[in-house]
Parts: structure tokens; sequence; C-alpha cells
């Protein structure tokens, strides 16, 4: 067998069952042959970004991989896994490398020297028997630590190169996981209990440790609010009495209301990294962080009191902490919090219910939102947004009640990043029902992947939000927009969608919107992706706080 061989079955014995790959990689054939299915897509990075929420959907339980090209086939994965790196994601990177005796030759573009930036580890087979040693290191990475892309590189002349044994030891990775000091536990409840107003701000490790069952117990156990980041976004349910919501670049009232007038904050899960799309830590407040690597605590922000451990684990810990320590009924600070938090989700609701049930035409992004609220189950849904205007006005309204209901972004912020997360997400769980909301620029940059989704029979939505403009991009270029038009975009995305396979309807007044979402719907439980196109108004109103 050849080094593709051995390379195959050690993904085969991980538990990978498909691979998306473009264009040419030998590797493609030779896990087909293995009984790994390849995804051919139509650009580099929607393949990474199908692998990218595939990962994500599975808690990196199940990983994504992304096979490409040496050379090009590597430049242009570039962005895709830069956005999964920002946003602490588990996938695999195979790129084909240049023969070993012609390595490092300039101007050919070598992946591990320049993915060394947005990787965990990257690295480069040297010899054909040492196959099973890198790959277990890099499956190591993936499954342990903070999460993050790996990129192992296959020389064109090692995969082909015969393996020096008829059979190879390989045993699949372990995940291995650790709690934290039980000192550091102790103080920082104490703290935690002991403060006046205090919030819980959950991050994605929550999700990724599948601990969302214990942060509903610490909350309930306490009565303190909790809210997410945009990443962690589903990691608390959102109906919880005791939910503030995210804070995203927008927010809810309650996010900011208790982000004014807390004294202490606890991050579970999050490396507290500044972020336009995290709500800001406030100045002169008590921070203690739990997060599965130690440097982040004092990265950015003053930190009193630390726990590194895995979030599931601390978790179980402060838990048990608080059941000694908490010697008084909370009940009475249970009611104020979840009174108080009521009122101001009235209170918001009462100003933004004017945008979410307008009838105007052309249609608010917000109504669009709220029939697909309600024409959905929201707990067996999966919905994902692209960048901009699509992110800031779902994030706040989107009620989340289960972990992994959303797929939230934002440190990098790339253009038609939320079409293969969505496709990845719906591959991960075929039950659910995936939404993918995004802009008429947003379908400018992914769209023929719609192809994609159609060829391989990836039944999910895609709901495009076209006003015909990039919103708000006049106010950046007025000049340019008002002598050249340099905001606006033209398309009828409906025929696009149509001509690529995909069941597709234009909608143009609110009236319409139930309908085309139960169609779509039925075209996805055959198997067929659906686009809707809503010609709605440039809206540039969100709800922010800072």
């Amino acid at each position: 067998m050849d080094g593709d061989t051995v390379i195959a079955r050690i993904l085969k014995s991980e538990g990978v069952e498909w691979i998306a790959g473009y264009p040419y990689q030998t590797l493609i054939d030779t896990a087909a042959k293995e009984g790994i299915r390849p995804i051919i897509p139509r650009q580099e990075r929607a393949g990474v970004n199908m692998a990218d929420g595939f990962s994500r959907i599975n808690n990196g339980k199940r990983l994504g991989v992304f096979c490409m090209q040496l050379g090009p086939g590597a430049e242009n994965a570039f962005g895709g896994v830069a956005q999964a790196f920002a946003d602490s994601v588990p996938i695999l990177l195979l790129p084909g490398g240049y023969e070993r005796s012609g390595a490092s030759i300039t101007p050919n573009f070598n992946s591990v020297d320049n993915y060394k930036g947005i990787t965990k580890w990257a690295a480069s087979i040297n010899l054909v028997d040492r196959i099973p040693e890198f790959m277990r290191r890099a499956f190591s990475h993936l499954r342990n630590g903070r999460p993050g892309p790996v990129l192992l590189e296959i020389p064109k002349d090692l995969a082909t190169e015969e393996y020096p044994h008829e059979t190879f030891e390989y045993t699949p990775v372990n995940q291995n996981r650790s709690d934290a000091d039980k000192d550091d536990v102790k103080e920082l409840v104490t703290a935690l209990l002991k403060a006046s107003n205090p919030v819980i701000n959950a991050g994605q490790g929550v999700l990724y440790a599948e601990a969302s069952d214990k942060l509903v117990q610490l909350a309930d156990m306490t009565g303190i609010p909790v809210l997410t980041t945009t990443a962690g976004k589903s990691a608390f349910p959102e109906t919880h009495p005791l939910s503030l919501g995210t804070g995203s670049y927008t927010a809810t009232l309650a996010v900011d209301k208790f982000l004014k007038s807390t004294d202490f904050i606890f991050g579970i899960g999050t490396s507290f990294t500044p972020s336009n799309f995290n709500a800001p830590m406030p100045k002169g407040v008590t921070l203690a962080q739990s997060t599965n690597k130690a440097e982040d605590i004092n990265q950015t922000h003053s930190v009193q009191f630390g726990a590194v451990g895995d979030a599931s684990l601390v978790l179980d810990q402060i838990i048990e902490e608080v059941k000694v320590q908490l010697n008084t009924n909370r009940s009475s600070q249970i009611s104020e919090a979840t009174n108080k938090i009521s009122k101001l989700r009235q209170a918001f609701y009462a100003e933004w219910t004017p945008l979410l049930t307008s009838d105007e035409v052309p249609i608010s992004p917000y109504r669009v939102i709220t029939e697909l609220i309600k024409c959905v189950d929201v707990s067996n849904t999966i919905i994902t947004h692209d960048s901009g205007y699509p992110r800031d006005q779902l994030v706040p309204f989107w009620p989340s009640v289960t972990p992994r209901s959303y797929i939230g972004w934002g440190k990098s912020t790339q253009l038609g990043y939320g079409l293969g997360l969505a496709m990845g997400a719906k591959l991960a769980d075929p039950d659910k029902t995936v939404i993918n909301l995004m802009g008429d620029a947003a379908f400018g940059m992914a769209g023929m992947d719609i192809e994609t989704a159609a060829r391989s029979n990836i039944g999910m939505t895609t709901v495009i939000l076209n006003n015909s403009v990039m919103t708000n991009y006049s106010s950046h270029m007025p000049y340019a927009s008002k002598k050249w038009g340099s905001h606006r975009f033209t398309g009828e995305y409906a025929k696009v969608a149509d001509g690529l396979g995909a069941y597709s309807e234009k909608i143009d007044t609110p009236d319409r919107i139930p309908v085309a979402i139960k169609n779509a719907l039925s075209a996805n439980s055959d198997g067929k992706p659906a686009v809707i196109e809503i010609i709605t108004k440039e809206e540039t109103r969100i709800p922010k706080f800072w």
C-alpha cells in the first residue's frame, strides 16, 4: 500500500465518513476507495467552511476534513482556515505538497510556513513510515486543549511511495481532559457568591464540553444571570428566566443593563478576547475566568480569579463547591433577578415589535426573522447567518433553546461564510432543519456552492435578504455611492439558484413568506437545497448599545 492508503485508513479508523476536497489531490480518490465519501465544492473556501460547520455541530467529537491541491489549492483555502482559527474550530487540513527534493523553492507556495499563523499545528510528513506518527500527533492536537485547525502536508512523492511494512499499528486518539486546581475553584466560588450583582458570561467552550445542562444547574442554584458570547450563543437556553441573551455587536436590552450594573463577571469557556462581535467587558469590574488554555488568563484583561480546565469538569467542581458554601436560601435573589430580566425583555420587545411585525414593502428583515421563528421548530433547527446586518439583526431576536442550534462567528468576518457552515451542519445532523440567512452581497461571494448542495443532496435552506445594496455602505463612501452607485448590486438570485439545481422562490410581500418557508422545508426533506430570495428594505436600525 502507498502513503495515501495509509492516511485514508487512519482517517477511517478515526471515524471520518466524508471529506471535502478541491480540485485535485490523490488522497481524494484513495479515500473514496476506503469508503470515505468525497464532496467536491466549487471553491476551496466553501470546502473548508463545510468542514468547519461539521466539526462545530459535533463539538469536535467528529471532525471535518478538507484536502486541497498543492500550490493554488492551498493558497485559495487560506481565508476559510483563517476564519476557523479565529473561531477556534478543530478541522484537519491535508494539502498536497511539492516533492520533497523540491521543497522550499521560491516562489512555490509552502503550506507549512504560510499556515503556521492560522493553525494550531502545521507540519509536513517527511518519511512514509512516519505517517502513523504524524497522523496521531495531528489528531491529538485536534482533540485536546483549545480547538483549532491542524495542517498536515502530504508531499506528492510520499503519497505514492510504497509503505515499507505490510501492516501498520494505529490506535485512534482519545480526548484527554483535566479539571481545575481545587483551591482556585474554592476562591472563585467564594468571590462569586459574595458579589452583589454577578453575571456569567458563557463562551463556546461550554458547547465543546457539552456542559450546557451544568451551566443551567449552576444558574438555577445561584440565581446568577447568564449571557453568551457570539460563538457561545445556544450554550444557555435563551427562554430560561435567567437568560440575558447574547452579547454581540448587537445585544438585548438585558445584556446592556446587567453589564452596566454588574460588579463581577465570571467567564466560562471564553477567552475574553476583545472583539467587535463580543460585548465589551466593563471597566472596574472583578473578572473571573475558566478556560482550557492557561494563556487566556490575563491576556487582555486583568483577571482576579482563574480556573484552568475543561468547562464541563470545572462546572462540576464549581457546583459541588457552591453546595458547600451556599448556606442561605437564594429564592429572593432569584426572584429579583428573573423579574428584572422579564421586565427588560418586555421593554426590549415593545421597542422592536413594530419592526418584527412590520407589513411594509419592501419587506423589513426583522419581519423575515419573525416568520422564520414562527414557521420552524426552533429547538430542532440549526441557523447561521452571514456577516454584517443579517448577523446584527438576527442575533438578539433568534431564541436559541438547545445547544448548537445556532452557529455564531465574528472575530474574522468574511462574506459568504454562512453557506458552507450550513452545509456542514446539515451533514453533521441530517435530521435537523438547517437555515442560512445571508445578504445579496454574501450570495455573490459564495452562491455557486448552492450547486454543491444540490449535487450532494444537502437539503438546507438559504434565505437571501436582497436589498440591492451593501447596507449602510453609502455612509462609508458617499461620493462614490452618489456619483457611481458603488454601493449597489443587481441580480435575480432565485433564478440563479434554480439554474444551480435548488428549489427557489422570490418573495416581495411579507404575507408570502410562510408559504415559501413551508415549500423550502418540503424540498429539504427530499434532500434538495432551497433558496428563498426576499426583497427587503435597506434597514440600518439595529439594537446596538456600545
